[in-house]
């Protein structure tokens, strides 16, 4: 993966944010891309924004397993291997987990998760025909710590950072490489797009709270945060922490595993 040329790249939720930044990166690199995302519009814009680099582009909702598959599909009768696939499409969601509807716990999860697992079930068959070729699934800083009202967020990416270490154990031997990638905190669209609720006592507007916490804290673009990926894919780092914040993160719950929120609390704007 340090050499991109030639290579054909798959990114999951390309429509925006770090998998636009990664798409734009790897074009330049001379990649063939495969991009998908429930986004038509904002797909189309990547697409636009990837030059004269080749690029294949679907309309797929991640967490229909039959979809991924079709797009599997597509993109192995258009370029006839795959070398890299980034399951990047996210969503979030904030509630107390007391009041969460079992609605939003299914929706979340079958995009953050289900999702991690249909890109990965569908193209790994295809990685490994191929030596050097690289899987790299999205978790995120809350996949190493949660926090109140993003239990089913935290759900999602702590199984996403399981599921991902188990299959490089799983894998470390058969020339497919495989990141699990935690990004502190990005200036991407997601808090704004995501599920948000009014506290269960009726004080707090959650989606109010979740914008000035990224307003705040989101120091990284997803320009940087998709170099941060391709360069630590390139030196065949196992985990990739995006951020200041995030390795700040990753040492707290390392030195206050059960107690770190007493400290990372205080960052929350309130």
């Amino acid at each position: 993966m340090k050499n991109l040329n030639n290579k054909v790249v798959v990114i999951t939720g390309a429509g925006s944010g770090i998998g636009r930044s990664l798409a734009e990166q790897c074009a330049r690199r001379g990649a063939k891309l495969a991009l998908c995302d429930v986004n038509a519009e904002g797909l189309a814009k990547t697409r636009a924004n990837c030059g004269s680099a080749p690029v294949l582009t679907d309309t797929v909702d991640v967490s229909d397993r039959a979809a991924m598959d079709a797009f599997r599909d597509r993109v192995v009768a258009e370029y006839g291997r795959v070398d890299l696939v980034v399951n990047n499409a996210g969503v979030a969601h904030s509630q107390t987990i007391e009041n969460t509807s079992y609605e939003d716990f299914e929706w979340i999860m079958g995009i953050n998760f289900w999702g991690v697992v249909h890109g990965t079930k569908a193209f790994m068959p295809e990685l490994k025909k191929n030596a050097g070729s690289a899987l790299v699934n999205i978790s995120s800083v809350f996949g190493i710590i949660s926090v109140p009202t993003q239990g089913t967020y935290n759900a999602t990416k702590f199984a996403v950072r399981g599921f991902t270490e188990a299959l490089r154990h799983e894998t470390a031997d058969s020339g497919l490489h495989v990141m699990c990638v935690h990004p502190g905190g990005i200036k991407t669209g997601i808090a704004h797009a995501a599920r948000f609720y009014v506290g269960p006592d009726g004080s707090s507007d959650q989606s109010k709270t979740a914008t000035e916490f990224v307003d705040k804290l989101a120091r990284t673009t997803p320009d940087q945060a998709a170099r941060k990926i391709l360069s630590d894919l390139a030196k065949k780092r196992g985990r990739c922490l995006i951020g200041v914040d995030a390795q700040i993160i990753s040492a707290i719950s390392r030195l206050v595993p059960v107690n770190y929120w007493r400290l990372m609390g205080r960052l929350i704007p309130s």
